[in-house]
């Protein structure tokens, strides 16, 4: 019999799911009776023991009867309106210990209806969920609760408005849909918005380079602006011209990624270009880091930076989405691939992202060989404005040299795009 076989088998016999049951019941009992009541003896009710008699009793019930199970759990409500009422004359009012019995009380009927894991799972996630309290209050303390009513926005768009738009293309002029604009709106928030929380929340003082790498994914134009702007009075030459050259590698990434969310034909075609150009940039950055041989935690103490997530900043996106698609079609339609290629080198000293959903979500009179051209020169482009930013925003040789990195870059991007 093979292992996983002997395994489950075992898993589902009578006494060790009674054994699991009382385990889980009693772990439970002893965390709360440690970590949650241990300075509140008013709110205490029972003890490490009661939690494991609990869970097995309601084992027993439901192997005997539903109905006995549920007259068994209306027992344990009774038993704590009795004990309510007498924390409410103390001037307490939480009910956790009253959601953790109840909780307990589902192991029993858990453990016959699914397998042994799902018991674990539900015991795991008790165990994680009641021991968050330092860390959510830490968490309020930085959090700004304006984004997860931005967040709850673009959700309710996404999930409800999305599948209601239209999929045929706006005008003849126009060769994308409302249901690709907003797409194309919602994957790019989506990117954005995971390196924007990573950076303010989680890696918030953990550094320039890992700044460079988590504002590659949010912006690189943004964050090269950003370290420029610190770099002006600061003598970390190597630190500061690794952190901004990282961002980049991180953006031929990120754009990769949006590639294969949007046009699979085009993400394999700029595969092997990007990945190798993210290389060799990461490689550049990590010379210029080994250089430094700085302690990652400098604290960077920037500007806030808005939310990616922002209606106005999406709507303005949208925007921007249809005007590029519109202008590609006219620029396509009455100057081929080359007028497309100058296209490509003009936007790509904005912001690149429209310009790159256009062209992967919109069905242009051009191959995708043409698309993927387009693309590769928009972002050497976008690197060479970059460049522009870095010295300007600096003015001293960490400026001078991140530029010089940056329009190599550029210059390697384009010209790949003329060979690929």
């Amino acid at each position: 019999m093979p292992k996983r076989e002997i395994l489950d088998t075992l898993l589902n016999q009578e006494w060790v799911k009674i054994l699991v049951v009382i385990l889980a019941g009693f772990l439970i009992g002893l965390d709360i009776k440690t970590h949650r009541l241990k300075k509140d003896s008013a709110s205490e009710i029972g003890s490490v023991r009661t939690y494991a008699f609990i869970a097995l009793l309601s084992y027993v019930f439901a192997k005997i009867n539903i109905y006995l199970y549920i007259v068994g759990y209306v027992a344990i409500i009774a038993h704590f309106l009795l004990f309510y009422t007498y924390k409410l004359k103390s001037k307490k009012s939480g009910i956790l210990l009253f959601l953790l019995t109840s909780l307990v009380y589902t192991f029993g009927i858990i453990i016959l209806k699914f397998d042994t894991w799902f018991l674990v799972v539900v015991f795991i996630s008790v165990i994680f969920i009641s021991n968050l309290n330092k860390r959510l209050k830490k968490f309020y303390k930085t959090f700004d609760e304006r984004e997860i009513e931005t967040l709850a926005k673009v959700v309710l768009l996404s999930g409800v408005i999305l599948p209601l738009l239209p999929r045929t293309n706006i005008h003849e002029y126009i060769p994308v849909s409302f249901f690709k604009v907003w797409l194309a709106v919602v994957v790019v928030s989506m990117f954005s918005y995971v390196g924007y929380i990573l950076k303010r929340y989680i890696f918030k003082e953990k550094g320039y380079w890992l700044t460079g790498i988590l504002g590659g994914i949010y912006s690189s134009t943004a964050t090269t602006i950003v370290l420029a702007k610190k770099a002006r009075t600061s003598k970390s030459i190597d630190l500061f011209v690794s952190s901004i050259v990282i961002a980049t590698a991180v953006m031929y990434l990120r754009l990769l990624g949006i590639a294969f969310a949007f046009n699979l034909n085009i993400a394999e075609r700029l595969s092997i270009p990007f990945i190798v150009l993210a290389l060799l940039t990461t490689l550049v950055s990590m010379y210029f880091y080994h250089r430094a041989r700085r302690d990652l935690n400098s604290n960077l103490n920037e500007e806030e930076d808005q939310n990616p997530l922002e209606l106005g900043t999406a709507f303005l996106f949208a925007f921007m989405f249809i005007f590029l698609a519109s202008l590609t079609h006219i620029v396509l339609s009455k100057y081929g691939d080359m007028g497309l290629n100058i296209l490509s080198f003009v936007v790509g000293m904005t912001d690149i992202d429209p310009f790159v959903l256009s062209i992967l979500s919109s069905k242009f009179n051009v191959t995708a060989d043409s698309a993927t051209t387009a693309i590769l020169i928009a972002t050497g482009s976008n690197n060479i404005l970059k460049a522009l930013y870095s010295y300007l925003f600096s003015k001293n040789k960490i400026g001078i040299i991140s530029a010089a990195v940056l329009v190599v870059l550029g210059v390697l991007t384009i010209v790949t795009g003329f060979l690929v």
